[in-house]
């Protein structure tokens, strides 16, 4: 979950396994001045997909917040 040192939480992510596939639940605590949650049902292959494109986004941001050492 993220958290706020000024606000407390402002957001977390759920996943639960369904007969379905994999529950994603997204949950804002203030989006337009009220809380909000997004739940999808992703098929397996499609959670899998998602994962991966996460894992990519968090590398990529942590290269760009923590450069290389010397550049």
């Amino acid at each position: 979950m993220a958290e706020s040192a000024e606000r407390g939480p402002g957001w977390s992510l759920q996943a639960s396994a369904v007969p379905e596939g994999v529950r994603l639940e997204l949950a804002l605590a203030d989006l337009g001045g009220g809380p909000v949650t997004a739940a999808i049902v992703l098929e397996r292959a499609e959670a899998r997909a998602f994962a991966r494109a996460l894992l990519a986004a968090a590398g990529d941001a942590a290269e760009r917040t923590f450069p290389k050492p010397g550049t």
